[in-house]
């Protein structure tokens, strides 16, 4: 199911004008999403420039809801991170069933099982070996492929990052870490429009942990009206040259929730369009959950049947603290200018399963006993120029999973913020 949305986020990506048309009504109420479209149009108005190759590493996050079945929550194509995350709980969790295994059976409904292997730092260090490797052979470059992390400044949640990184050095790969604002000034062309770090050398893969909001783009050394613009230009020189890049510019809009919303209203004929044959159609549609726009009638028609607790209201962003619940969606519903409607969407409630058995989880060094626990489950695949690619896992573009556990009242499901709790998977 997963290496069919990275399939489609592809397809979708490749259809510049549709992703003009569909996010176009964003610009007045979303002054990020304002800019990204900019962005975009500034690459498009040069398609002959546009060199770089798209290289997707998705993660799609689903919860399983107690009569809908397995429903998609949102596909994630920029900073989709945390994959090495799924795969160290997973070891623990083994370890623990192992060395303590009347401890394992007292907190699991299911033990003794099998823990599902979870290679994912491993398979996506894979994936983008074998892309640097590729693209150091299409620039007929001899030299040591090499990895470029665009990541935040200032940055704590870095630890999953590092542990890609070490992956990627035991293949061969070389590493680098650089902000917006440091690529602002050391990136350069280089032969056969090659991608050039100062004092590094030639860069084959870009994979972007940064760009998914306007802060990433402020440097607060230069002059506030130019900065935003200086470090988007810097985006849009990475794409014009020989490198493959995660997230691309038209990736990240593809996989947008406005995005998401227009797949869930086009249905089976806009996937039919795509390319998608019939049993591909059925298993797409079969995993989006209704979807609502926000405008006059929506909201009249939310405050009429006095239905807030079947609904999410959620905005463009990404990451967590971007979903409102219950009562306070109709309070910000009355807040909302309409030049702002566009910029939100309501999204099916989903009820995931809670776990009968009591269950523990580790916060602040102390172990929390928590009832009906409830799970998030995201699944990693890579795709390059459209085309799954083939890890150590040995299945076409599936990567590996991330499980985020939190207590049932809990709307948010974040790690780095605190909500939630890292999980595994068994069978």
């Amino acid at each position: 199911m997963s290496p069919l949305l990275g399939r489609l986020t592809h397809e979708l990506s490749l259809r510049g004008e549709l992703l003009q048309t569909v996010h176009d009504p964003l610009a007045a109420g979303d002054p990020f999403f304002a800019a990204l479209l900019s962005c975009h149009r500034e690459l498009l108005s040069k398609p002959n420039e546009l060199l770089r190759t798209p290289l997707l590493l998705q993660r799609s996050d689903f919860m399983l809801d107690d009569n809908l079945g397995a429903k998609l929550v949102e596909c994630n194509s920029i900073a989709a991170g945390m994959a090495p995350f799924g795969e160290q709980v997973q070891k623990l969790h083994k370890h623990l069933g192992q060395s303590w295994p009347e401890c394992a059976r007292q907190y699991s409904t299911t033990w003794p099982t099998q823990l599902l292997d979870n290679p994912a730092t491993s398979s996506m260090a894979t994936a983008i070996a074998n892309t640097a490797h590729q693209v150091a052979k299409d620039l007929n470059d001899g030299n040591t492929p090499s990895f470029l992390m665009v990541i935040q400044e200032e940055e704590d949640n870095v630890f999953d990052q590092h542990l890609l990184e070490e992956e990627l050095e035991k293949l061969g790969v070389k590493t680098y870490r650089r902000t917006f604002r440091q690529l602002h000034e050391q990136l350069s062309t280089g032969d056969k429009q090659s991608l050039q770090l100062q004092d590094c050398g030639t860069v084959h893969v870009v994979y972007l942990r940064a760009g998914y909001q306007y802060k990433d783009y402020i440097a607060t050394d230069l002059d506030t009206q130019r900065c935003c613009d200086a470090l988007q230009n810097t985006r849009i020189f990475i794409e014009r040259h020989r490198v493959a890049v995660n997230a691309t510019v038209a990736q990240q809009l593809a996989s947008s929730k406005r995005m998401q919303l227009y797949v869930t209203d086009g249905g089976k004929p806009l996937l039919q369009e795509l390319g998608f044959n019939a049993d591909e159609q059925d298993a797409l549609i079969a995993v989006l959950a209704q979807m609502r726009r926000v405008d006059a009638s929506s909201i009249q028609a939310h405050k009429r049947d006095n239905d807030s607790k079947n609904w999410v209201l959620k905005n463009q962003g990404e990451g967590g603290g971007h979903c409102i619940f219950d009562e306070d969606i109709m309070h910000r519903l009355n807040s909302l200018q309409k030049t702002e409607y566009d910029a939100w969407i309501l999204m099916q409630r989903l009820r995931p399963t809670p776990r009968s058995q009591s269950t523990l989880i580790i916060r602040d060094g102390q172990a929390q006993c928590v009832e009906g626990l409830v799970s998030e489950i995201g699944i990693f695949t890579a795709h390059l120029d459209g085309l799954p690619l083939v890890t150590n896992r040995n299945s076409a573009g599936l990567i590996g999973y991330l499980v985020r556990s939190k207590p049932p009242g809990v709307t948010e499901g974040g790690i780095h913020s605190g909500y939630g709790a890292l999980d595994s998977l068994c069978y």
